[in-house]
């Protein structure tokens, strides 16, 4: 399986970060070691000194396909879960000072962890589903998927030309504003309107 995940899908999130707002979306992928399941704790690593959360809804592709049409993509997920896009923001600035790549920033050990999944059928709207994040109790992050600049139909339709999708493939579509810094003992819940889909510590 692979992590794809989408970057500058939210103005206010584009804003915060002085990032330009792109014309299509902002494509990156993380191996599948970055991967962080059922509530395993995420130790922090002793290469970086600034460990952003960003929380974002993640898509679980059902079935193989590529070059998908936009009006046909919602036959190509079946759940939606809430995921945490850990960025090493002291070495992306790194990379990004000297034109590099920053796969290093995005895709380190334990740097996607996932929650669990809810089925399409439970939302009424895709187009208008809160999410949050919390950090010991208290309110860090929280969108909307009406706020996103590309929506899910036109993300699956974008990567698909590019990277065949399969079964099992996790779509992390974007992170609202208030990313920031986390430490050793935080301890953070997602959530999905009302219902926990995540929670785990920082060691």
């Amino acid at each position: 399986m692979k992590i794809i995940c989408i970057g500058r899908n939210y103005a206010a999130h584009i804003e915060e970060l002085k990032n330009e707002t792109p014309g299509n979306p902002v494509v990156f992928l993380k191996p599948d070691t970055a991967l962080l399941k059922n509530g395993s704790p995420f130790y922090y690593p002793d290469f970086s000194k600034n460990i952003h959360h960003e929380a974002e809804l993640v898509l679980k592709i059902c079935k193989e396909g590529k070059y998908i049409q936009k009006q046909f993509a919602h036959r190509y997920f079946e759940e939606i879960g809430l995921g945490i896009d850990f960025t090493a923001r002291d070495l992306q600035d790194q990379c990004k000072a000297k034109g590099l790549p920053w796969e290093i920033a995005k895709g380190f050990n334990g740097a996607a962890p996932v929650g669990d999944f809810a089925p399409v059928a439970d939302f009424s709207d895709l187009k208008n589903i809160d999410f949050h994040l919390t950090i010991n109790g208290e309110l860090k992050q929280k969108g909307n998927t009406a706020l996103m600049l590309f929506d899910f139909g036109t993300i699956i339709e974008y990567v698909s030309q590019f990277f065949t999708l399969k079964k099992g493939d996790l779509i992390y579509t974007g992170t609202p504003a208030g990313v920031g810094p986390v430490a050793v003992g935080d301890r953070l819940e997602g959530f999905i309107g009302s219902k926990k889909m995540l929670d785990f510590e920082v060691k």
